[in-house]
């Protein structure tokens, strides 16, 4: 794009598209204190739950010596899954030079450590002795997968706060600079802190961009490893519905279809709540509903090969897993969700009617429901049904409902996701400032110059 030549149109403009991209940040009304409000609500109700459950022991869950994973291992592969959307779109549609996916990178990262940072904390809301955490990390043995899962974990983890922080640095300094009588002192301070002293040299530009293009490498195989380790934690064993080869890139496929569901959602709060209709337009829903159905074709095809092979051997096991899915007691949430998780927004989102910004925001909030269902269904019904039989001991031990305790902990860690998201948008630009005015032709130079100057 040709840059613009006039030194006030590109001031004029620069400042345009400041004060819309930090609207997010400046922004305090009733309804800002009223949703806080609300996810504190929640979160010290499941913080309560967690010290009960703590103070009392796992007996309060609904796991049992047989189904010893429940929903908080459920929550915790669906929070996995939607992180992976950060390597997807900051990553990999950026290393393909894909340019509408460019104003939709920051919201990618804000999902990505989100849920990544919750899916670590609900495994410790898991433990029943949580004080002994750190011999995962003292004692731990390298031939375990849950080793691997918590390093791939927390690398992904790092990578994503990295990927998030360098590209806001110019942002910082633009902040920095030109909202000092919009913002608090503290938070000014802030950002003058987090800046690293930026000044806008051609060099540190230099600088940004090859640590971008670093990160985006690297977090490519930490990214396919993040879920495909915790799908060995499944597959690694012998049970029916977990025993096979292919669960590495099914897990994958169906963490591209959660995470882009959620991104997408995401985007249109942003968009309605801060006026941001120029920015997040239209054709960036359309392109990314086109994206919805191609990774929800690619993971409908791991679907049909998950039970079609099982099915066309039928081991005595596998008959009895694939009976219990197709018309047994997880029957009715089996056929929802490949219906209303897979099959009809594939087909709603061939049409552009519903690749509109509504439309398939409803349609990925289903989408959503129903890949926390799908990892539901993943980890309980193979539980419920050990090779060996299920005998002397109580009713309750055969199988497997949540406690209003897993309840209120699996909402506690919906919600403080959602806590770390909106405070992320609170404090930064929910759109790069400095890459979108690039982009629209405002030379760099511009754009941590004070506005007294």
């Amino acid at each position: 794009m040709e840059k613009i030549e006039s030194a006030a149109e590109s001031r004029k403009l620069l400042n345009k598209i400041t004060n819309d991209l930090t609207r997010s940040i400046v922004k305090k009304d009733e309804l800002t204190r009223f949703w806080f409000f609300i996810l504190i609500m929640f979160v010290i109700v499941g913080l309560w739950g967690w010290i009960v459950q703590i103070k009392t022991g796992l007996g309060v869950t609904g796991m049992r010596d047989y189904v010893s994973w429940g929903m908080y291992i459920a929550n915790f592969v669906f929070f996995v899954a939607v992180s992976l959307i950060g390597f997807l779109i900051s990553s990999a549609l950026h290393l393909l030079k894909i340019p509408w996916a460019k104003p939709i990178s920051r919201v990618a990262e804000q999902v990505a450590i989100a849920f990544v940072a919750l899916a670590g904390i609900i495994i410790v809301m898991d433990m029943g002795r949580p004080d002994r955490f750190m011999n995962i990390f003292l004692h731990g043995r390298f031939a375990s997968p849950i080793i691997w899962d918590v390093t791939v974990i927390t690398t992904y983890l790092a990578i994503s706060v990295l990927l998030f922080y360098i590209p806001l640095i110019p942002d910082l300094a633009i902040l920095r600079d030109k909202m000092s009588d919009k913002l608090p002192k503290w938070q000014l301070t802030m950002y003058k802190i987090l800046s690293l002293g930026w000044k806008g040299s051609a060099e540190q530009y230099k600088t940004i961009y090859h640590a971008m293009r670093v990160l985006m490498i690297l977090i490519i195989p930490v990214g396919l490893s993040i879920h495909t380790v915790t799908s060995w934690l499944f597959a690694a064993t012998l049970r029916s519905g977990w025993d096979t080869a292919i669960l590495g890139p099914y897990f994958v496929a169906g963490a591209f279809v959660a995470g882009t569901a959620a991104v997408i959602m995401v985007m249109y709060v942003y968009r309605l709540r801060y006026g941001l209709k120029d920015y997040f337009e239209d054709f960036h829903f359309d392109y990314m509903g086109k994206l919805l159905v191609f990774v929800c074709l690619v993971y409908l095809y791991f679907n049909v090969n998950e039970y079609l092979v099982p099915g066309y051997k039928m081991k005595e096991a596998d008959g009895i897993h694939l009976n219990e899915l197709f018309q047994g007691n997880y029957s009715g949430v089996f056929w929802i969700v490949q219906v209303a998780g897979l099959i009809l927004p594939i087909f709603l989102l061939l049409f552009s009617y519903f690749r509109k910004p509504l439309p398939i925001s409803i349609i990925s909030f289903v989408v959503l429901i129903m890949a926390w269902l799908k990892r539901y269904i993943i980890v309980i019904p193979t539980l419920e049904h050990p090779f060996l039989p299920v005998q002397n001991v109580p009713g309750i031990f055969q199988h497997y409902s949540p406690t209003s305790i897993e309840v209120m902990i699996t909402i506690f860690s919906f919600v403080a996701a959602l806590i770390i998201i909106s405070v992320l948008a609170k404090l930064f630009p929910v759109i790069t400032i400095w890459e979108y005015a690039s982009e629209k032709g405002i030379d760099k130079k511009y754009l941590t110059e004070n506005d007294k100057n």
